[in-house]
């Protein structure tokens, strides 16, 4: 009852609380929109979370079929976000959240297990020349876990920046095989750290005669030509051909888009990665009493476990399991793609473990490092040899991109004003 006498309805004043609330622009809340079907058949209640503006999450039917994912029925983006609502929807429930996640903390794990090598005793200083291959690899998997996670984040801005997205998400993982093959050439090629035979100057007081440098015998000539001449230019040829096989799949061979960019990746992994099957089947290179040795045997643990979190990766990114058989119910959490980012990295986690074994043998076997005096059989890493590498072939990727990208936008870019205005007059029939 008011002062004179009147009756307020408590209906009208909570509706009238409701849209002063919902008048503030800083306000966030989440409301449900209940759409009729008569009206707009197409649509089904809808969650809008109001950041100054309301932002839907839509089904597979209200998106562009551009957008869709097999088996992913809700939880979209309509791709017309601004850079601001794309970071804002990382905290949001989308069928892109897990995507996101999965590929960004990752990125502080790998950042968490790589520092741990400058702590090691008797490790050179972070600068030195020794650990170049090991930077270009750590900017090899930084760069692509990055790039997968934001691309995952910000494809929903446009139909072009989403094809850009996934074009750059693809040339780093290219770039991350070459950074591999270079860790493997200087760390686990067959003569790693090994001097030529014959050029003298080891100390035997250093080094006791059961510790002392094996020949160079050990190597399979053969091998010695592809190992010293072909592989890294090989690795970079390879990642080239990747990278426009997978961006050629987002225009051709849609149906078997996925089996191609998991098999297309197939070759890189059995290129880059022969130094270590030569390992595998060679006796090492450390001899049996030292602490190099010991320190070596668990290669072949982390690098069998690191295949096998590959092959699993790749049967989740074919198979679509499991929303395949429940299509609809693993729409925000559980798909497919997230559990493919999360073997993914467990397969680039065991690699860095790996890795690090071998740099840690042969930080124990001193005698087996290259010194700068003399005229090695393998030259050490430079800075040409390591960051030229990867700086020649991140400019041919970033060029590779440029193209697709300009094909991409003289393709949906007309078709983006006249999809915003169709989405526009969709929701106003709506409502």
């Amino acid at each position: 009852m008011s002062k004179d006498g009147t009756v307020i309805n408590n209906q009208a004043l909570n509706k009238a609380i409701k849209t002063e609330a919902h008048s503030k622009k800083n306000d966030i809340q989440i409301e449900y929109l209940a759409v009729s079907n008569t009206d707009c058949p197409h649509y089904r209640p809808i969650m809008f979370l109001n950041c100054g503006r309301s932002l839907p999450l839509l089904r597979h039917t209200d998106v562009p079929p551009r957008v869709t994912e097999n088996f992913i029925l809700s939880g979209y983006r309509f791709p017309n976000y601004s850079l601001q609502d794309c970071l804002l929807s990382a905290f949001r429930p989308t069928n892109e959240t897990g995507n996101f996640w999965t590929h960004f903390l990752p990125v502080f794990i790998f950042a968490y297990y790589f520092v741990e090598v400058f702590g090691w005793e008797g490790a050179p200083h972070g600068d030195d020349p020794f650990f170049y291959p090991l930077w270009n690899y750590f900017i090899g998997v930084f760069c692509l876990l990055m790039a997968s996670s934001m691309a995952h984040l910000l494809n929903s801005m446009s139909l072009v920046v989403r094809e850009v997205c996934f074009f750059v998400d693809y040339g780093t993982i290219s770039a991350y095989t070459v950074g591999s093959s270079l860790a493997y050439f200087y760390y686990i090629h067959p003569q790693a750290g090994i001097r030529e035979a014959g050029t003298g100057g080891f100390n035997g007081s250093q080094v006791g005669a059961d510790t002392g440098p094996r020949p160079l015998s050990y190597a399979v000539p053969e091998f010695s030509t592809f190992f010293e001449t072909f592989y890294i230019p090989s690795s970079c040829v390879v990642a080239i051909i990747c990278v426009l096989s997978c961006c050629n799949t987002r225009q051709r061979w849609r149906q078997y888009r996925y089996v191609i960019r998991t098999l297309v990746f197939l070759l890189p992994f059995l290129i880059s990665s022969t130094p270590v099957f030569y390992r595998l089947l060679t006796r090492s290179p450390y001899p049996a009493a030292s602490s190099s040795f010991v320190a070596s045997t668990s290669m072949p643990s982390f690098f069998y476990r690191h295949c096998f979190w590959l092959v699993v990766s790749a049967v989740f990114n074919i198979s679509k399991f499991p929303e395949r058989l429940a299509p609809g119910r693993f729409d925000i959490w559980g798909h497919s793609h997230q559990w493919f980012h999360c073997c993914t990295f467990l397969s680039i986690l065991d690699e860095l473990h790996m890795i690090k074994a071998e740099l840690k043998a042969i930080l124990l076997q001193p005698s087996l490092l290259l010194p700068a005096e003399t005229l090695p059989r393998l030259p050490g890493p430079t800075i040409a040899s390591t960051y030229g590498v990867m700086l020649l072939l991140q400019t041919t990727i970033a060029s590779i991109i440029v193209w697709f990208s300009w094909c991409a936008n003289s393709i949906y870019g007309p078709q983006r004003d006249q999809l915003a205005k169709e989405h526009l007059k969709k929701h106003l029939k709506c409502h």
